[in-house]
């Protein structure tokens, strides 16, 4: 039987509370984060990603006070990104009570990285975030930014994706700029690219507005279903889009 699809809130987290942006910008209040997981763990969510957004930009660690707070009431398996620029940082909150680590800048700046975190954590608990904008010049047609979506790499998407495949990551979590946040729906050609070129489970991530978009990400590859801003502010409860998919023919978590 097919792996059912994970359902995937993200804590974007900015000064210690929850944000949500439109292309990563234009950033508003979404909440706390200890009751936000608190309540996503409650209506079924099957996994929560949580993200420090302004760490690496910043240059300073993951909020590892937070993580223990969220650690403290999640029921289901949790993620964190941002701010892990090393080994010992991903050690650091992994024992402050994440599951797993997400990271994006460090290991693109430094690929060898993924290798030894695997090495030292397992590959169940490396997750490789991929953020791109669309650039017609790169041969997939996406080109990869790091530092929060700031900065330019000049490296296609795709390679960059089958470069972290190689190092036997399980998890690749791919944002489109140009989605992110806007409710247009997710960026299929990436995730088809993606999904088509590796072997690792690719999140869809950047531009839930429907529940009819995470059927079409589903269709297009991706095996866990990311939200932020459509669960924050009401417009979609996981019970909801759970019976959606059901109905559609996916395979879902009770």
């Amino acid at each position: 039987m097919d792996k059912p699809l994970s359902i995937m809130p993200c804590l974007d987290m900015m000064n210690g509370r929850v944000v949500k942006g439109v292309n990563f910008v234009n950033i508003r209040d979404a909440g706390d984060p200890v009751e936000c997981c608190r309540a996503y763990c409650a209506a079924g969510a099957d996994e929560i990603a949580m993200l420090d957004i302004t760490a690496t930009v910043e240059s300073r660690a993951t909020m590892l006070d937070v993580v223990r707070k969220v650690a403290d009431v999640k029921t289901v398996p949790f993620t964190m990104g941002g701010g892990i620029s090393s080994v010992q940082a991903a050690e650091a909150v992994l024992k402050a009570g994440a599951d797993k680590i997400s990271t994006s800048s460090a290991v693109f700046r430094h690929p060898e990285m993924i290798g030894e975190m695997i090495s030292a954590f397992g590959a169940d608990k490396v997750t490789v975030a991929i953020d791109v904008a669309q650039n017609a010049a790169m041969p997939s047609g996406y080109e990869v930014f790091i530092d929060g979506g700031r900065t330019a790499t000049g490296k296609d998407a795709l390679e960059w994706a089958k470069q972290v495949d190689g190092y036997g990551v399980k998890c690749i979590l791919p944002t489109s700029k140009s989605t992110d946040g806007a409710r247009t729906g997710f960026d299929l050609p990436l995730i088809r690219q993606i999904r088509a070129a590796t072997s690792a489970d690719v999140v869809a991530s950047g531009g839930a507005g429907t529940m009819e978009h995470f059927a079409e990400a589903a269709e297009a590859g991706a095996t866990v279903l990311l939200g932020a801003s459509v669960f924050h502010f009401n417009l979609i409860a996981i019970p909801e889009l759970k019976r959606f998919l059901k109905e559609r023919g996916f395979n879902v978590n009770a």
